[in-house]
């Protein structure tokens, strides 16, 4: 019925980083409960999420076209960015923040392509 043509290296190379993978996390159960880390590690870990998050959002929020800066009116993902932020930071509730900030996406983005 389906004609599925896998190469030998295609499955060694799958099977290769499913091992990898789990190598790298199952060494870590073992040794997990011994040890403490220290509080400022531990505190700069708190910072992880929000960084690797910037690192993925803002180049596609800034960059939009993946060549040139935007900061202009006319870019949508700018303006729901910031319409984000601004909901997030005011009323604290993510339902509200993703809900209205994708409204106001996809009405910007409907006007610019109407109107511009």
């Amino acid at each position: 019925m389906f004609n599925i043509n896998i190469q030998m290296d295609e499955i060694f190379m799958v099977a290769g980083m499913a091992i990898v993978t789990f190598g790298i996390r199952y060494i870590m159960f073992p040794i997990s409960g011994q040890f403490q880390f220290p509080p400022l590690f531990e505190r700069a870990l708190g910072y992880v999420p929000p960084a690797v998050l910037s690192a993925i959002i803002v180049p596609s929020v800034l960059m939009p076209t993946g060549d040139t800066l935007n900061l202009n009116l006319t870019n949508p993902y700018l303006i729901g960015a910031v319409t984000a932020c601004t909901i997030g930071w005011t009323y604290k509730r993510l339902l509200v923040t993703i809900v209205v900030s994708m409204v106001v996406f996809l009405a910007s983005q409907w006007i610019l392509k109407v109107f511009c």
